[in-house]
């Protein structure tokens, strides 16, 4: 993806705080700056949805649980995208919190169908392959 030099103002505690996050990370400045606006955009365009790391990167949830968006899609689907029955599947959920997750999908469409397929890939074989020392009898 191509980026384009800009001038701006930060206030000095954020500059520190985003150079801390670069030292903590390993990552370039400009990796993180970028990384911290592209989530803000997205959290203010789909309210309700918020980042966390994970073990593979940072991902898309929703807000005050430890659910990914892209496993609320996945059943989402599996249930021929009937609302109701998404509703019995996350009952704990809120009305408000599943549509957050439809509408970061509808948004982000493509980021969230790559995750559901990363997910359906994984089998048994493809994970000792990957991480062979979790395979049986590999101590």
């Amino acid at each position: 993806m191509s980026t384009i030099q800009k001038s701006i103002r930060i206030r000095e505690k954020t500059l520190k705080e985003i150079e801390q996050i670069s030292r903590d990370s390993g990552k370039e400045f400009s990796a993180v700056a970028n990384e911290l606006l592209e989530e803000a955009l997205r959290m203010k365009r789909c309210p309700g949805i918020i980042f966390t790391e994970g073990t593979i990167g940072r991902r898309a949830r929703i807000a005050g649980t430890g659910i990914e968006v892209w496993e609320v899609i996945a059943t989402y689907k599996g249930v021929d995208e009937d609302f109701a029955r998404l509703r019995k599947a996350y009952h704990w959920l809120t009305e408000q919190q599943l549509r957050a997750a439809i509408g970061y999908y509808r948004a982000y469409k493509d980021e969230i169908d790559h995750l559901i397929k990363q997910n359906e890939e994984l089998n048994t074989k493809s994970i000792s392959e990957k991480y062979p020392f979790l395979a049986r009898g590999s101590r």
